[in-house]
């Protein structure tokens, strides 16, 4: 009976969780398609909006460790439902701003209170699933991820168009508000919190058994001792950089100037602008489903990041260096669906991160790396802020933003090379015999 139990009762924890994940990515990736909005209302440049933009991104790299050392200390229930109502309350205060100073304290936070989600449901896939489920589940917190990223084009397009977006963002923090109530509610850190067995105990697996006397290792050893582990450790940076370098880019595209781009390049209204930025959305919904399968059957880390990035960079080149920027409408779509299901090549990154460090620093490993990606989501899109303030009245549309996406390549091309420096794990812990081979000097 307990089994049935757990079997059910963990799947209503993961998806509160994923809910309150949901809601964060409206307001990660909603910024594109308000931004005539902002402009207008706050007087904002291109990289006023883009730095606006990037507070998120900013608030979520730096909280990454912290968030980590909540998520083991507070444990995620009330991690969780207090970054969701912190997240709610910045909603509000964004809708409501008067000024720019008080726009900006609402974005920082939203990214505060959304900073803790994602570890809290890794977290939770550790103390609730099977070690072999994990990338699995990576990959389906991912595709809901991509759920968020849909709602907040088109749908968040219509309801800007109905009722502003200042209502738009204080009606999306009432509902955040009800979220985290449902995750004080439904949210218990560990099975035996309401007297069920761990997956240890449960289906007799000595790896999860591992992994939770691990975790009180960690809390033992001290947190900053792992992290100073876990940055020593060369096969850290590759997965980081990786992740930051393409991460970025795919950000860029889908939530920061791809609504612009396609409104200024091809003269599309706001609406169908939003509809083509699904498109790359469906492509990393689609990937996130079957990297994360892939990578646990295939019982391969590497080689699904080697494919997809291949297929990611020569996405890039095509869209800037065979088309200058313009693809043909018939094309645009096609190009749009490959970037997005090419972008989800950075997923093992999570998964191989714990298995090249020592299992002891699971928790601080998979933080390390997560941030990784919130350093090219900050960067690039500031960057091409930068550069489309700078070149506005010299080039035309198409040139400028040819000129801007460039820097996505670029990124692009910086983030393959290092794949090949990505220790390849065959989904087990590694980090034991990788030091066995370097205090041997072999």
């Amino acid at each position: 009976m307990n089994k049935k139990i757990r079997v059910y009762y963990r799947w209503v924890v993961w998806g509160v969780l994923c809910l309150s994940y949901v809601a964060g990515i409206i307001h990660r990736m909603g910024m594109g398609v308000i931004r005539a909005d902002l402009e207008n209302t706050f007087h904002m440049s291109a990289v006023t909006f883009a730095a606006f933009g990037s507070i998120y991104f900013y608030v979520y790299m730096v909280m990454q460790i912290p968030a980590g050392m909540l998520v083991d200390s507070i444990g995620v229930r009330y991690t969780a439902a207090s970054g969701t109502a912190l997240a709610a309350a910045g909603s509000v205060l964004l809708g409501l701003s008067p000024s720019v100073f008080a726009a900006c304290a609402g974005r920082l936070l939203v990214g505060l209170g959304v900073s803790v989600l994602y570890i809290s449901i890794l977290k939770t896939q550790s103390s609730w699933f099977g070690e072999r489920e994990f990338g699995t589940l990576t990959g389906l917190t991912n595709v809901l991820g991509s759920l968020g990223s849909i709602l907040a084009q088109t749908p968040l397009v219509l309801l800007v168009s109905l009722i502003t977006w200042r209502y738009s963002f204080v009606s999306i923090g009432i509902f955040g508000f009800f979220i985290a109530a449902l995750c004080y509610t439904f949210i218990r850190n560990k099975p035996s919190d309401i007297g069920l067995p761990s997956v240890a105990g449960l289906a007799a697996e000595d790896v999860k058994a591992e992994n939770t006397e691990n975790t009180e290792n960690t809390e033992k050893s001290g947190v900053m001792h792992a992290l100073a582990a876990v940055c020593r450790n060369f096969y850290t940076w590759p997965l980081l950089l990786m992740y930051a370098c393409f991460y970025g880019p795919y950000i860029a595209l889908t939530g920061t100037w791809g609504q612009s781009y396609l409104e200024s390049v091809y003269g599309m209204s706001d609406v169908k602008a939003a509809d083509y930025i699904i498109i790359p959305i469906l492509g990393f919904l689609t990937a996130s489903v079957l990297t994360g399968w892939a990578s646990d059957r295939l019982l391969k880390r590497k080689l699904p990041i080697m494919i997809q990035g291949t297929i990611f960079l020569l996405s890039w080149a095509a869209l800037t260096l065979i088309y200058k920027g313009k693809p043909p409408v018939t094309l645009l779509g096609v190009l749009f669906f490959a970037i997005g299901f090419s972008a989800a090549a950075y997923i093992p990154t999570w998964a191989c991160g714990k298995e090249v460090n020592d299992p002891a620093y699971a928790g601080v490993s998979t933080a390390v790396v997560n941030s990784g990606g919130f350093v090219g989501a900050a960067l690039i899109p500031l960057l091409m802020g930068r550069v489309l303030d700078r070149y506005s009245n010299i080039f035309d549309s198409r040139q400028l933003y040819n000129r801007a996406f460039l820097i996505c390549l670029a990124s692009v091309a910086i983030g393959y090379a290092l794949i090949f420096f990505i220790k390849e794990t065959n989904c087990r812990n590694v980090f034991k015999s990788a030091r066995h081979v370097r205090d041997k000097g072999i």
